[in-house]
């Protein structure tokens, strides 16, 4: 079993910069595809990028290519989101999510370990 536990997560201006970590246990985190999803206030959560099991392959959404950038140390069982130039809309609640398939998962329904989140808020 995985646990996923998010930190980094704060107030920020339009403009700024956070960047997320997310910390999981266990000695197999290569052996994971992770991504970090959000989701506002009456809304849907969504993708915003995953990094599969190696680190080889990455998928962002639309809106978030090329201001944030995903990562992982396999040594550390961390993974992290680096997000720049950051918008009022990118504020919503950042969910770290784990899964040991290959590829790239670009679905909800695609992971099984989920963590608690961590709160963005983007101020304009």
């Amino acid at each position: 079993q995985v646990q996923l536990v998010e930190s980094g997560g704060g107030l920020v201006q339009a403009g700024g910069s956070l960047r997320l970590s997310c910390a999981a246990s266990g000695p197999t985190f290569s052996s994971y595809a992770m991504g970090w999803f959000r989701q506002a206030p009456g809304k849907e959560r969504e993708l915003v990028a995953t990094i599969s099991r190696s680190g080889t392959f990455t998928l962002y959404a639309n809106s978030v290519k090329e201001r944030f950038t995903i990562s992982r140390d396999n040594a550390g069982n961390r993974v992290h989101l680096q997000m720049n130039s950051l918008k009022p809309e990118d504020t919503a609640v950042y969910i770290c999510a784990a899964d040991a398939k290959s590829g790239l998962l670009n679905q909800a329904r695609e992971y099984e370990y989920w963590g608690q989140g961590t709160q963005v808020t983007v101020s304009s």
